[in-house]
């Protein structure tokens, strides 16, 4: 799978700890920074990873910062991401079967490494189930960003 990662600086030692698992289990990885623990706004990296998740549908993205709440926020401003925080296993799979996220955020202060990777691996493994339910949540959700649907 073709993966878009980011982070601030407060997520970097995880994201770079998950670069790493990605590449081994063999997805092509697109990490757009942050590089060092330097300090960086966390809705610059959203942009950078949302850009080019929206450009290419088959495409997930991830990001990384303290607790992932930043991250989420940013990320759900930009039209065509489906983003969410997810902390537990459930969520990370259940997120896209049900949501079709294409963007999950995790928290570095709130996660360790080992469980970062298996939330990752509960994603990326998971499918939108499709369903009249959820297709119509998520036709919903789309009106939600157009001007003047509010």
């Amino acid at each position: 799978m073709d993966i878009v990662i980011g982070s601030d600086h407060a997520g970097y030692p995880l994201k770079k700890e998950l670069v790493e698992f990605l590449k081994l289990a063999g997805h092509e990885v697109d990490d757009v920074g942050s590089f060092d623990s330097q300090p960086v706004d966390f809705p610059d990296i959203a942009q950078l990873v949302c850009s080019k998740v929206v450009e290419d549908v088959r495409r997930r993205g991830l990001l990384v910062c303290g607790t992932g709440v930043g991250a989420v926020i940013a990320a759900n401003k930009i039209k065509g991401i489906r983003a969410a925080v997810c902390h537990d296993f459930h969520s990370a799979h259940q997120s896209v079967e049900h949501d079709d996220v294409n963007v999950m955020c995790l928290g570095a202060q709130i996660v360790g490494p080992w469980l970062a990777r298996d939330l990752v691996d509960a994603y990326l493994s998971a499918e939108f189930e499709g369903g009249e339910d959820f297709v119509r949540r998520l036709e919903k959700i789309a009106r939600l960003e157009s001007p003047g649907s509010h």
